[in-house]
C-alpha cells in the first residue's frame, strides 16, 4: 500500500531540521575563520542607535566574529545631527576605520557590513585599491535614489561576494529592480528577502500573524542566510 504524503506539520518540521543542519555547518566554518566585521550605520541614526546595537550583537554571534567594529561618520558623531553628505565623501573616513581593524586582526577575513547608506559606502570601500575585503553584507541596500533613479554603478563594479538582505516592502529597493541589477553584476551575490519587512525589516503585526513567524524568527532566518552565504564564500 502506498504511503500517504507527509503532513504539513511534518514537512515544516523537516524544513526546520534541514535549516538547522545548514546553520550548524555554517556556524562551524565561521567559528574556525573568526572574521572581523566593520559595520557602518545608515544615514539617519548613529552606531549607538537601538537598531545598530541589536544587529551588531546578532551579527557578531551569527558570524562568530572576532569583533564587530562600529563607528560614526563625522557628520553625525558627537551628537551632531547634520544632513549626510554624498556617500562618496564618506569613503576615505570609512576606509581608515577598515584599515585599523585589519591591522588589529591580521589574518582574519574582513567582512564589510552596513545598514542602508552604510552598506552603499561599504561597497564603495570594497572597490578601493588596497582594501581586501572577503565579503560584503548589505542590510537594506538603498538601490533607488531620492530622484527615483537606480543607483547600481557601485554594485556593478564589485568583484567581492555580496549578501543582500532586503525587506519585501522596502520602497528604497524594489525587488524587481534589484533582480535586474544582480543579473548584470560580475561578483557572486546572495539575496534574502524578509517577507513584509520595511527598510529596517520591521514587519506589521497582521503580516506576522499571516506568516506565523515572530519578528525575531524572521530576522533569525536572515542571519542564517547571511552565515550560510559567507561560509560558502570565505
Amino acid at each position: 500500500m502506498a504511503s500517504s504524503p507527509p503532513s504539513k506539520r511534518r514537512r515544516k518540521d523537516q524544513s526546520k531540521d534541514d535549516a538547522n543542519d545548514v546553520s550548524a555547518t555554517s556556524s562551524s566554518t565561521l567559528e574556525k575563520l573568526s572574521p572581523v566585521v566593520v559595520f557602518a550605520h545608515g544615514a539617519g541614526a548613529p552606531s549607538s542607535s537601538d537598531w545598530m546595537i541589536r544587529w551588531k550583537d546578532m551579527l557578531g554571534k551569527a558570524l562568530h566574529a572576532v569583533e564587530v567594529v562600529t563607528f560614526d561618520y563625522p557628520y553625525i558623531s558627537g551628537g551632531k545631527r547634520r544632513a549626510p553628505p554624498k556617500a562618496e565623501k564618506l569613503v576615505d573616513f570609512h576606509a581608515d576605520v577598515v584599515e585599523k581593524a585589519v591591522a588589529k586582526y591580521p589574518g582574519h577575513p574582513l567582512i564589510l557590513a552596513g545598514k542602508s547608506m552604510g552598506s552603499r559606502v561599504s561597497c564603495m570601500v570594497a572597490c578601493k585599491e588596497g582594501i581586501r575585503a572577503s565579503a560584503i553584507v548589505c542590510l537594506g541596500y538603498p538601490l533607488k535614489g531620492i530622484n527615483g533613479a537606480v543607483r547600481d554603478e557601485t554594485l556593478l563594479q564589485l568583484s567581492v561576494p555580496i549578501m543582500l538582505v532586503q525587506g519585501s516592502k522596502d520602497a528604497l529597493c524594489p525587488l524587481e529592480k534589484l533582480e535586474v541589477t544582480r543579473k548584470k553584476m560580475k561578483c557572486p551575490s546572495g539575496l534574502h528577502v524578509i517577507d513584509g519587512g520595511d527598510h529596517s525589516f520591521k514587519i506589521g503585526k497582521k503580516h506576522l500573524q499571516t506568516t506565523g513567524l515572530t519578528q525575531d524568527e524572521a530576522e533569525d532566518l536572515a542571519l542564517q542566510a547571511i552565515a550560510s552565504f559567507l561560509a560558502g564564500s570565505l
